[in-house]
């Protein structure tokens, strides 16, 4: 019997986020962790609101200027996968952006 693919957003819908519409976006750049946290959690809130399933991008940039490495990226990645799981119903890296897909709830 094949083996089944871990049942996660970012393997199974990536295809149809990255060629849906964008509803809204929200640029971190600039931003602390935190401050990108709370700006986040407030952009979906006001998306899930407003147009329940909508696609939205969290850009997030690729870490490149960032000393040490990346920032935003890990911690919106943290963040999509505990406390807005509830929130979002899938989301994807759009890599070539630097920045999430996210299909609100």
């Amino acid at each position: 019997m094949p083996r089944r693919r871990p049942s996660h957003p970012r393997f199974d819908s990536s295809d149809d986020l990255l060629g849906a519409p964008l509803a809204g976006r929200i640029d971190l750049h600039g931003m602390s962790a935190a401050q990108a946290e709370a700006a986040v959690r407030s952009f979906i809130d006001t998306w899930r609101r407003r147009e329940p399933g909508a696609v939205v991008l969290i850009i997030t940039g690729k870490g490149k200027g960032s000393e040490g490495g990346a920032v935003l990226r890990p911690a919106m990645r943290t963040l999509l996968k505990t406390k807005l799981s509830g929130f979002v119903s899938d989301w994807a890296l759009d890599d070539s952006e630097g920045a999430y897909r996210v299909r609100v709830r």
